[in-house]
């Protein structure tokens, strides 16, 4: 069943011109999936007592307008498939007239948390969730194609304040770091990402960068070359 709630564009979510960030936007649809399982007790305190967690697979978000400071707005998110070990959740944004905003598709793997690996989805993880119906918006495939003529920028370490209540990287996180190496002044209209690796504290990323025409893709690798994260954007 499709969860919303209403807000407004702060200013300390604002960019240099004014408007909701990419960043911000995730960060709105990362909050509501995270409000609807709090309100049906499959929040992150629910599952961790089960050895269980959501991570984040990878997610395409499309946006039409970026909202201003001080516009209000409405986030929704509508799950719309769970099967095996995997959740299916649509999102959307919408301005004070009902405009779409911004529309994103997300894949999310449940893990068990001893093992860190997926683990079957069982009648406790299902409890309180009622599906939807996708959304109709243009679909990318699963896997993002990722580039091997690439170039490779100054490795940095993952500081705390980067982490979350998971004590890992945030996934809001990576698209932030991945979007320091786009062109000044691009606006971006479409964003992929791929998460294959949790960071953590200490950690080392060696970015690497292909930008051409419309679009730009950005490596977050540690230092033996394993992938952290893709992230594809199109302006």
């Amino acid at each position: 069943m499709a969860y919303f709630f209403d807000s407004r564009v702060r200013f300390s979510e604002a960019g240099t011109d004014g408007k909701l960030t990419l960043p911000g936007i995730l960060d709105y649809f990362q909050d509501c999936c995270t409000f609807q399982a709090d309100s049906i007790n499959q929040g992150s305190k629910s599952t961790m007592s089960r050895n269980r967690i959501w991570v984040l697979s990878s997610w395409q978000v499309i946006i039409n307008r970026y909202p201003e400071q001080g516009e209000f707005i409405r986030t929704t998110t509508l799950p719309y498939k769970l099967v095996m070990c995997f959740g299916h959740r649509n999102f959307k944004m919408e301005g004070e007239n009902g405009e779409l905003l911004a529309v994103a598709n997300s894949l999310w793997t449940n893990l068990n948390i001893e093992t860190g690996t997926p683990a079957r989805l069982r009648e406790d993880d299902l409890k309180g969730y009622v599906l939807d119906e996708k959304l109709e918006m243009p679909y990318a495939k699963r896997k993002l194609a990722v580039p091997e003529d690439v170039s490779p920028d100054e490795p940095f370490v993952i500081q705390k304040h980067q982490l979350d209540i998971n004590h890992h990287v945030n996934n809001v996180q990576y698209v932030r770091m991945a979007m320091d190496y786009l062109p000044e002044g691009c606006v971006v209209r479409e964003m992929k990402a791929e998460y294959h690796k949790q960071a953590f504290q200490g950690d080392v990323f060696c970015p690497a960068v292909k930008i051409g025409g419309d679009m730009a893709t950005v490596l977050l690798n540690n230092e033996e070359g394993e992938l952290y994260t893709a992230v594809e954007f199109r302006f």
